[in-house]
């Protein structure tokens, strides 16, 4: 949880999950996984009847690690940390700074889920849910997530708002690896209520969070650039990285400038400018033309072909005007 307050006395942070919706929560999923656990284990019974003995521990065994370790990976990764049970108590497993979770976190939290909540029938995850501050199990604190209430009433989910145009693009190069998951809750958290605050104390939360973010960063923002557009600016800088990571984009991803196909600074997917051949096609070479009617079998008199003529070249296009408007530095 952050530790700035507004000037209305208003902590900024997430609601964590308490120990009843997530037990709840955790209920209905081992109902759902040890219900298809079942089915799928009488299947393999009845179709591995001719194995021996050894054999058919191994398919049990496999099955089991399947069903109740891979399956709710996979739901957790693929949802984005709402599995059946967190999405009807209005839960969401998200990371410490408020982000998305990954694969790494929610095969923590698997992995660590069958000591804490198979192995000893929930009892260790009761246990360190109730001494957490936050309701977390050890799953959360070793995965660095926590999982939080997404419907509350008269708490509306606030989006990012999105940097200035002229900012877009211009702290790609900045080092973030430095910056800790709580100043990015904090940054967030701030972003998404900044319009609700007094001037003042807005202003001021944002000189202090800016200052935090230099200081891990090593880079001082451009000068006469607000705090607030700053922190937009590289949190929508982080959020970039991360989509290019989880969808594995390369140097042609957004607001990476690259080359596809040898064309240099040509963004993905875009076909090749006109009159510029495709890398790799062939080019059709001009046959020259000696003026005389080509011969036609049969004898019949051929029909003089017209003059081929050459297309005027293009005219060359003026440059763009300059609008005149300069962003600052």
């Amino acid at each position: 949880m952050s530790d700035l307050v507004t000037g209305d006395a208003v902590v900024l942070g997430l609601r964590p999950a308490r120990l009843p919706s997530r037990a709840l929560a955790i209920f209905l999923d081992l109902l759902v996984y040890l219900t298809g656990y079942l089915i799928i284990s009488i299947g393999l019974t009845i179709a591995t009847t001719s194995l021996d003995v050894a054999a058919q521990a191994a398919v049990s065994v496999a099955s089991f690690v399947l069903v109740l370790v891979g399956v709710p990976i996979a739901v957790e990764t693929l949802s984005h940390g709402r599995s059946l049970g967190k999405l009807a108590c209005g839960l969401r497993v998200v990371r410490d700074d408020g982000g998305p979770i990954r694969f790494r976190h929610a095969l923590v939290r698997g992995a660590m889920g069958v000591v804490e909540l198979l192995g000893t029938f929930g009892a260790v995850a009761c246990i360190a849910s109730l001494v957490s501050a936050r309701g977390r199990r050890l799953g959360d604190v070793f995965a660095g997530a926590l999982v939080v209430r997404e419907r509350s009433a008269g708490a509306p989910v606030m989006p990012m708002p999105p940097p200035p145009p002229w900012l877009a693009g211009r702290f790609s190069g900045l080092d973030l690896s430095a910056v800790p998951d709580g100043l990015w809750l904090a940054i967030r958290q701030y972003l998404t209520r900044m319009n609700q605050l007094d001037p003042q104390v807005s202003a001021a939360m944002a000189a202090k969070l800016a200052d935090d973010l230099v200081a891990r960063t090593w880079t001082p923002p451009p000068v006469g650039v607000p705090a607030a557009a700053f922190l937009m600016a590289v949190v929508h800088e982080r959020q970039t990285r991360d989509a290019a990571r989880a969808f594995g984009a390369g140097p042609g991803a957004p607001g990476v400038p690259g080359a596809v196909a040898g064309l240099p600074g040509m963004p993905p997917g875009m076909p090749p400018a006109w009159g510029h051949p495709a890398p790799g096609a062939s080019v059709p070479q001009a046959v020259p033309h000696s003026g005389q009617p080509a011969p036609v079998p049969g004898g019949a008199p051929a029909v003089p072909a017209a003059p081929v003529v050459a297309p005027a070249p293009a005219a060359p296009v003026p440059p763009r005007p300059a609008t005149g408007f300069a962003p600052p530095a």
